[in-house]
């Protein structure tokens, strides 16, 4: 009888191990879900040829809270209330940009692209004489930056919606990872 006690108590104990196992995983999970990394789908062509519509990236949620975007870097942020956009940084609060003859300025200084040369490529095929329409200089506003897709005949970004507020920025592309052929830096 004190052998069915023992065993009985035994299985207790592991049901107990396994439940608080699962709890701290469950935990753990949900704080770096909230706090440090997300998954992310790409939906539309906005960014081509740099990332395509339906991959899917994780997005480091943390970096913004040791540094403010830069740029260069590939962004997620809250665009519209049910709806975030992924971009690329451009310009910080401060700068000046402008389009000039297909020329990013910023500043008032050539911004060399090469993550557009092979869209510009492609553009001057389908006989668009311009990749980046011109537009006024814009200077952007403390607490703000100036996104753009990389595929600037088919994206919705600074230059339609404005400069976008740093705090609805949602986090950095950090790498894609499906499909599984097209793992890679985002950067």
């Amino acid at each position: 009888m004190s052998e069915e006690i023992t065993s009985s108590h035994k299985k207790k104990n592991e049901l107990w191990e396994w439940i608080k196992a699962l709890g701290i995983a469950l935990i753990l999970a949900f704080f770096i879900r909230t706090f440090l990394f997300a998954p992310f789908i790409v939906e539309g062509e906005s960014m081509e040829s740099t990332l395509h519509n339906s991959e899917k990236l994780v997005v480091n949620k943390a970096i913004y809270f040791l540094q403010d975007p830069t740029p260069g870097e590939i962004i997620v942020f809250h665009a519209e209330k049910e709806r975030d956009y992924i971009k690329r940084v451009i310009a910080v609060e401060g700068d000046t940009v402008e389009v000039k003859n297909d020329q990013l300025l910023v500043n008032g200084k050539v911004v060399e692209e090469p993550y557009l040369a092979q869209s510009k490529e492609q553009a001057k095929q389908q006989g668009e004489p311009f990749f980046t329409h011109d537009f006024p200089p814009v200077q952007i506003p403390a607490d703000h930056i100036f996104v753009m897709g990389d595929n600037r005949l088919n994206s919705h970004d600074s230059r339609a919606i404005g400069p976008v507020a740093v705090s609805t920025v949602v986090g950095r592309a950090e790498f894609t990872f499906w499909p599984v052929a097209g793992i890679r830096l985002t950067r």
